[in-house]
């Protein structure tokens, strides 16, 4: 189970959350994503309580402003789901 919302562009930053079934699911998700995010040398900012993933992105070194980095690797987290 995973429930989602589309990302929000909002005070710099591309924001999405995430539910998981469980604990497990979440530190999974988060996995694939810290591989992800490796390989693009982009990293974003997250929570994790339990089952819930929150993310925001932004670029720091272009301002920390949203920009076309952010949008890449917010469609890269969407497919790992």
């Amino acid at each position: 189970m995973n429930t989602k919302k589309a990302w929000v562009d909002k005070d710099n930053t591309l924001y999405n959350k995430f539910a998981f079934k469980n604990f497990s699911e979440a530190f999974a998700f988060m996995t694939r994503v810290a591989l992800e995010a490796e390989k693009t040398d982009h990293h974003p900012r997250w929570t994790n309580v339990y089952n819930t993933v929150e993310i925001w992105l932004n670029t720091h070194d272009a301002g920390d402003i949203v920009t076309d980095k952010d949008r890449i690797l917010a469609s890269k987290i969407d497919g790992l789901l």
